[in-house]
């Protein structure tokens, strides 16, 4: 407690001002405030663009499936999360299946889905997945892309990826509040270049040239900025980078 003390009062005199000052001041921009009452006026695309992008930027990734019948599917997910590490769980959300979602689908049908990383290389091609093609048609046909098969894991990966995880269907949470879905995986097997994961396990994002997308068509690469020790309460965290 006596730690924590001198750290807030060193704060207050100023001695970690530069840890904290920030680069813009709200004072110089004109604020928009906008209310609940005002979202619902929007224009469904205006409402969409706006809502969409507000968390900040998400990985993009091609999440492949393959249908009963082998017909594999790729498509576009900007809404991938990190569930746990112990079991390696990882989750995506899935519109509501009042129509047809050839993902959940195939998903549900085989218990095996893919993530694969999307870089500039064969942006073009993955932004085209978010078409609504029949259930007849491959994206990966459409678009060039490569389906690619290891082992007795059924879900195809995307050739072109360099970071690519297959995983096993675990459960199904269905949201309420707008009838979305929450899919949960456990990761069954990672493919990644060796050179690409640090000694402390982290994979190089940037190095491999994973893109990050804002909203649903917007795409921009990722940069280290910073790299910090494990944060403590009894003062700032040491930056290593």
């Amino acid at each position: 407690m006596n730690k924590f003390v001198g750290s807030l009062f060193r704060l207050l005199k100023g001695e970690y001002s530069n840890a904290w000052k920030p680069r813009w001041s709200s004072a110089k921009y004109e604020i928009m405030v906008i209310t609940a009452e005002d979202i619902e006026k929007f224009d469904k695309r205006y409402r969409v663009n706006l809502i969409n992008a507000l968390t900040g930027f998400s990985p993009a990734n091609l999440i492949g499936t393959r249908n009963r019948r082998g017909k594999p599917n790729l498509a576009m997910f900007s809404s991938l999360v990190h569930i746990g590490s112990n079991p390696p769980l990882m989750g995506f959300i899935n519109r509501p299946d009042t129509v047809a979602r050839h993902t959940l689908e195939n998903i549900r049908e085989t218990g095996t889905f893919t993530v694969n990383h999307v870089h500039q290389s064969f942006l073009s091609e993955a932004h085209q997945t978010s078409a609504r093609y029949p259930e007849e048609v491959s994206e990966f046909t459409v678009t060039g892309l490569t389906p690619e098969f290891f082992g007795e894991f059924t879900a195809p990966f995307v050739n072109e990826a360099v970071i690519k995880i297959g995983l096993r269907f675990r459960e199904e949470i269905k949201i309420e509040l707008n009838g979305t879905h929450l899919i949960i995986g456990e990761i069954d097997n990672i493919r990644i270049p060796d050179s690409f994961i640090s000694d402390e396990g982290r994979p190089d994002l940037e190095r491999a040239g994973s893109l990050v997308v804002s909203g649903l068509d917007a795409y921009f690469v990722s940069r280290l900025v910073g790299k910090f020790a494990y944060a403590k309460p009894e003062g700032f965290a040491e930056r290593l980078e």
